[in-house]
């Protein structure tokens, strides 16, 4: 009989996988989005602080690779990022000096340079725009990967592309910048990461466990518009265990904070970093249309949204 509720629970986080590429507003794991939106924070003043925006975030921003447990998601770094996502979460494995992009064991056929490349092409592109990046060292337990992420930043990169402060930025400082969230020892590079108000519940051990882990969605979003302003609120959407795989979380989770925010009257609302697996074109814009409020002579934020082919 436990060989039988074991076998269940695993043929129920993985069964939603067996069927081809899907496209949902909600959920995503097919190659391309369904539209882009590259420069949305041109919209947004000058003087606003990003602790008061709202912004699309993808965990394992890299994890492209290694079959249903590893893959986290299908777009590239570039259609990310001009989808609209402004969070990269980018783990790091440290040999000799060297950094490359691991989701756990699994090599993810990048290494940070080419990070720092595609984000350093899309600003220059798109010079209205911020991008905020979380390193962590993932696989390796030097700790001590603070120098090869200053010479990969030199080699790869610009100094001066850095927010170069552990205070927040307001949108007009921000902008062209590459802000490094910093989950890792050693001095400032910018904003240090455990300086956020995070929810990262990730465990989700099988799909019956899938209720607990939107219940800690929910809540911490619940937080996020009375928060403390001055502080960047972070909510994790992702989750995986030993009998539920990402995509099976995502595609449960991602439709529930689909219809959570849909629901939701005031789009002027701060709910802060929304991080997610496998978000779609749809949900992404819904998250971007939340802080930002059509004004005279300014169209709203979603009519700025361009067909994927028009780009």
């Amino acid at each position: 009989m436990e060989y039988k509720f074991i076998k269940l629970l695993l043929l129920l986080g993985i069964s939603s996988l067996s069927r081809g590429a899907i496209q949902r507003p909600d959920y995503d794991d097919t190659a391309t989005p369904e539209f882009l939106n590259p420069s949305w924070m041109a919209s947004i003043p000058d003087e606003r602080p990003l602790s008061e925006l709202t912004m699309p975030g993808t965990h394992n921003t890299m994890a492209l690779y290694g079959g249903v447990y590893a893959e986290c998601q299908t777009w590239s770094l570039d259609l990310q990022l001009r989808a609209g996502v402004r969070f990269l979460d980018v783990r790091v494995r440290h040999v000799d000096g060297n950094l490359t992009i691991h989701h756990g064991v699994v090599y993810q056929h990048a290494h940070f340079g080419q990070v720092l490349e595609g984000v350093q092409e899309f600003l220059a592109s798109f010079p209205s725009e911020t991008v905020l990046m979380r390193i962590k060292e993932e696989l390796s337990k030097t700790d001590n990967i603070y120098g090869a992420v200053v010479e990969h930043i030199w080699r790869y990169a610009r100094w001066d592309m850095l927010w170069h402060s552990r205070l927040v930025p307001t949108m007009g400082q921000a902008r062209g910048k590459l802000i490094i969230l910093q989950d890792f020892f050693g001095p400032d590079l910018g904003m240090r990461y455990a300086s956020m108000d995070i929810a990262d519940d990730w465990k989700v051990p099988t799909l019956l466990h899938v209720k607990e882990k939107w219940q800690s969605v929910y809540e911490h979003l619940e937080m996020a518009p009375t928060g403390n302003k001055d502080q960047i609120f972070l909510t994790y959407s992702s989750g995986t265990g030993v009998f539920a795989a990402p995509r099976a979380v995502a595609q449960r989770v991602n439709l529930q904070l689909y219809d959570y925010l849909r629901a939701k009257a005031n789009p002027s609302q701060r709910f802060g970093i929304i991080c997610m697996d496998f978000p779609a074109a749809p949900m992404i814009q819904t998250i971007i249309d939340f802080q930002l409020e059509a004004e005279v002579g300014q169209l709203p934020l979603k009519r700025l949204a361009v067909q994927f082919n028009d780009k």
